[in-house]
């Protein structure tokens, strides 16, 4: 790292600005990188919020500043420096969506823009942003680059590809969650992703109630997993428990598809477990905790060795487990599993309000790989399961042809299997549309857009 990345990230919006390079330049997750920067920065609590506010925020709405600024500056955006459209959006942000006074917006973005990219691009930035600031706050902007009503323009308003509001308002208009207008919205769907989501929080069973998690300073209940609970101020590192590993982060969706996997009935033993997906290892935690309370074991399989570190830190030393490293579709024996799970790798367009760099990381082309990928996994899930086990094909995607559409085909080639309703699993989770596969929204459910079917071998 050069001296001058140092020296920026010993401010808020020079660590803002280092995060969305790290995006951008390095292909970064946002969530593991900004952690990195602000370790590094050593700023102070406050600072450090700005900086996660600025960057998150910028990455969020960067489709809606990329059309504002397309009307502010005299070029295609694509010809300028990847380093100023940056900084630029960083700047909008604060005059749009932010209180900060615009003297201010404008003086300290034009600052970092010389010591980004020199004095010539900051004189650039200043007046692409004086004229931002002169086009008043972001619905104001919003009403010029987005007044249509037409797909394009709900994607811009909405800081959206058009591409994903097409498949997330398919997705809805196939499954609505009840009959009220505001969960077949596509518009409060749409909103609902760019609303932070406060970290969700899991009590490991075995190692720590759901209680004891709930009591701590800053810590309140969940919503629909027993073992949740909702960090209200501060950040989860700075628990003991999700230090030591008693608790973790884990979205609420996520706990209830684990729970749904572990809970639904079966005949015969009940002593194998399989989270055949299993990095980076939240559900196999929780799937752990269970599986160990009715004496079975669970066997975690990762194709990648740095994730299935990670699941064996998230499992922990006292938990008997096995953690297996290679490919999920041939790593376990046929037929000798009692309960799956099989949380394949998808587009995440269903978690898009905790990684905001994601809906602009993910292309259509995407589900021309996952897609073949998907069915292998859960074919290779459901022979592993013995006659009589439970299957779970979940998703962190409501995209149809990640989650209907893949359980349709696997399941049209094969007399062994059985689709069983999924709802009663989720006893008291309101609006799960008529099943009998789980859709949980985050419009709804205020948790992450999770999906599961859960499939019985016969």
């Amino acid at each position: 790292m050069t001296a001058r990345h140092r020296s920026r990230r010993r401010t808020a919006r020079g660590a803002a600005y280092d995060l969305l390079h790290a995006v951008h330049v390095d292909d970064a997750y946002a969530n593991i990188a900004m952690a990195e920067i602000l370790s590094q920065a050593r700023l102070e609590p406050r600072d450090a919020a700005l900086a996660t506010e600025l960057a998150y925020g910028t990455l969020r709405w960067q489709g809606l500043y990329d059309a504002i600024l397309s009307t502010c500056v005299d070029r295609p955006l694509a010809s300028l420096d990847g380093r100023l459209l940056d900084v630029l959006r960083l700047g909008v942000h604060q005059l749009a969506s932010m209180r900060v006074p615009p003297h201010a917006a404008v003086a300290e973005t034009v600052n970092l823009a010389r010591d980004v990219v020199g004095e010539g691009p900051a004189k650039l930035a200043n007046a692409v942003l004086r004229r931002v600031a002169d086009g008043g706050d972001v619905d104001s902007w919003r009403s010029r680059v987005a007044a249509g009503d037409d797909v394009d323009s709900l994607a811009i308003a909405t800081s959206h590809p058009t591409w994903v509001v097409r498949a997330l308002g398919q997705a809805l208009a196939a499954h609505p969650p009840a009959e009220d207008a505001a969960s077949r919205s596509l518009r409060t769907l749409l909103d609902a992703d760019n609303v932070a989501a406060r970290p969700t929080l899991v009590a490991r069973p075995g190692r720590m109630s759901a209680e004891d998690l709930r009591a701590l300073p800053g810590v309140g209940p969940g919503t629909w997993s027993p073992y949740a609970a909702l960090l209200e101020d501060g950040r989860p590192e700075d628990l003991a428990p999700v230090r030591d590993g008693r608790a973790g982060v884990q979205d609420e969706g996520s706990q209830l598809v684990a729970l749904a996997v572990a809970q639904a009935p079966l005949v015969g033993p009940d002593e194998t477990w399989v989270d055949l997906c299993a990095g980076p290892g939240g559900k196999a935690a929780l799937l752990a905790g269970l599986a160990e309370a009715r004496g079975a074991r669970l066997t975690a399989v990762e194709l990648h060795p740095h994730r299935a570190d990670l699941v064996r830190r998230a499992l922990g030393p006292a938990i008997e487990h096995r953690v297996v490293v290679g490919d999920a579709r041939s790593a376990i024996a046929p037929g000798s599993a009692d309960r799956v799970l099989v949380d394949v790798p998808c587009t995440g367009l269903g978690a898009l309000r905790r990684r905001p760099e994601a809906r602009w990381r993910r292309t259509p082309a995407d589900l021309a790989t996952l897609g073949p990928l998907q069915r292998e996994l859960l074919a290779a899930g459901i022979d592993a399961a013995r006659p009589g086990g439970i299957i779970g094909y979940a998703t962190c995607s409501p995209h149809v042809a990640e989650t209907d559409l893949v359980v349709d085909d696997v399941l049209r080639s094969r007399r062994d299997v059985e689709r069983l309703d999924a709802r009663p699993l989720l006893a008291g989770v309101p609006g799960l549309g008529s099943g009998p596969d789980v859709r949980l929204w985050p419009h709804v459910h205020c948790t992450d857009g999770m999906y599961l079917a859960l499939l019985r071998k016969s």
